[in-house]
């Protein structure tokens, strides 16, 4: 069974950066498109930023320029580097084994002005 245990959230000024980073197991993971996603109060689950297994990236208009995603096969781990963070950064943010649906447990990120 796919698990996947998120890390790296916090409290961080705007301006601040930080790295998150989603363990994955039980999966061959080297084959599996990986997202990140977030949920702010009140608002929807979104995209932020997805990488498949062959390293090709997407991300929301919102944090492009600002959030990078990668990830490293040998080690089934995937980040998400966060810098210039903003406020209506926010959030939730959950890691998601795009093939298989599997979702995190999330880590909180908060931004403050």
């Amino acid at each position: 069974q796919v698990q996947l245990v998120e890390s790296g959230g916090g409290l961080v000024q705007a301006g601040g950066s930080l790295r998150l980073s989603c363990a994955a197991s039980g999966s061959i993971f080297s084959l599996n498109a990986m997202g990140w996603y977030r949920q702010a109060p009140g608002k929807q689950r979104e995209l932020v930023a997805a990488i498949t297994s062959g390293g090709n990236t997407n991300y929301a208009d919102s944090v492009k320029g600002r959030f990078t995603i990668s990830r490293d096969n040998a080690k089934n781990l995937v980040y998400l580097q966060m810098n210039s963070l903003k406020p209506e950064d926010t959030a939730v943010y959950y890691c998601k084994d795009i093939f298989t649906g599997r979702w995190g447990q999330g880590t909180q990120v908060t931004v403050s002005s």
